[in-house]
């Protein structure tokens, strides 16, 4: 019995990460990303304001942002907590491995969600 979720084919899901890369959809991306339900953009892994203005110029489709951190979860500065929450996006820090996994659940359940994933 297939339990996968069946997601939409123009929705990007995050298959494998790794050896600083991510296949995302079937498409190989090095280094840092940000994905959203249907794109995935290159990330500088800057955790600022100026680093995530792709989240921010689409905020009105976000509500919740997983922010995976690396290997380990890093805190997200508190200005800009702020910032994002002002915007109606909720931040959550983790490691990458669980943003990936986190972002894959919540984007099948057709929620607003993105994540920004450090390379690991």
């Amino acid at each position: 019995m297939d339990i996968s979720p069946i997601v939409p084919r123009h929705r990007q899901v995050v298959q494998a990460y790794g050896d600083g890369a991510f296949r995302i959809s079937g498409v190989q991306h090095a280094g840092s990303v940000i994905v959203m339900p249907e794109t995935v953009h290159a990330w500088s892994g800057e955790v600022s304001e100026q680093g995530l203005a792709v989240i921010l110029d689409a905020a009105e489709t976000i509500d919740i942002l997983l922010v995976g951190g690396g290997p380990s979860m890093a805190p997200i500065p508190a200005a800009l907590r702020q910032t994002l929450r002002a915007h109606g996006i909720v931040p959550e820090p983790m490691d990458t491995g669980a943003g990936c996994r986190t972002y894959n659940v919540l984007m099948a359940e057709d929620r607003h969600v993105a994540a920004a994933l450090v390379a690991v």
